[in-house]
């Protein structure tokens, strides 16, 4: 069932980016938008899709939201592959976009995709003036330098100094640089439901957390053919990641527990929300 759920979102969101980019034209920025979204899990547009259906929220309003996340997230890893920062050659078992095309590709592919992001959210489609207002505010937020963006500094700067972080370091790190992008989906179907977002963002801030302890995970004991990506680049690197700092079993036992906080936190939405309560649970179980 939840499989099935699943697959549908991936492809009504990848629908939705077709139909939604085709009008960019055919030039290389709109090529290497279109590479960049195509296929991945979707799970953040899946989260924006489910949170929104336990307020009923029609589908059709919800995928602005879900199609706005999965651009950011796109952007995201475009530039995390550049030679600057990550430096991988494969993603989602193909070339990266800087292998397939050129650093400066990249950079502008990744560039375009996060302000499409905020296109997205912004059309008339999308919800009312104020739900827009309040999506991309908070995106904003979820995305730049209280988010995402700190996030990814803050890896940066510990590589740099060659120190390794204490595990409260690490978590706080991986809340911005990961978290903040799965709470965001979460908390905007709360939005556009007109609902309290705070059984939702206690929901998304666990189920984030679980989902780099599933990749630390996934980095040490994963199928690179599965994963689509290069793996044990961590260990290779000294990189302290939840599995070097807690050791395995305690990582997977830290999951489990961060799977039955998220569980927890779903109950005043009742049976409507097991969807939701299957995938905390594929977040710690997927191989890839």
């Amino acid at each position: 069932m939840f499989k099935t759920a699943l697959r549908d979102a991936q492809t009504r969101i990848g629908d939705f980016l077709t139909r939604q980019l085709a009008d960019l034209g055919d030039d290389t920025i709109a090529q290497g938008m279109r590479y960049a979204t195509g296929g991945g899990k979707r799970l953040r547009g899946f989260l924006a899709l489910e949170s929104a259906a336990l307020f009923d929220v029609p589908p059709g309003q919800a995928l602005y939201a879900a199609g706005a996340v999965e651009c950011l997230h796109a952007y995201s890893l475009v530039h995390d592959d550049l030679p600057c920062m990550d430096d991988d050659d494969l993603r989602r078992g193909q070339p990266t976009v800087h292998k397939k095309w050129d650093d400066a590709t990249a950079v502008l592919v990744g560039d375009a995709l996060q302000t499409f992001a905020f296109e997205l959210i912004s059309r008339e489609d999308a919800g009312t003036a104020e739900e827009r207002v309040a999506l991309t505010a908070s995106l904003a937020k979820a995305s730049g330098a209280q988010g995402m963006v700190l996030g990814q500094a803050q890896d940066i700067a510990a590589e740099t100094a060659g120190r390794a972080l204490t595990l409260q370091e690490i978590t706080g790190l991986q809340a911005n640089k990961t978290g903040r992008l799965i709470e965001w989906p979460a908390h905007a179907g709360a939005v556009l439901g007109g609902a309290d977002p705070a059984p939702l963002q206690r929901y998304a801030r666990a189920i984030g957390l679980a989902f780099q302890i599933a990749d630390d995970i996934l980095d040490v004991e994963g199928d690179a053919a599965k994963a689509g990506k290069a793996l044990r680049k961590d260990a290779d690197a000294g990189k302290a990641t939840f599995v070097s700092l807690l050791g395995m079993e305690a990582a997977k036992a830290r999951s489990a527990a961060l799977v039955a906080d998220a569980t927890a936190a779903l109950a005043p939405y009742g049976d409507k929300a097991q969807t939701l309560r299957d995938l905390a649970q594929y977040i710690v179980t997927r191989d890839k």
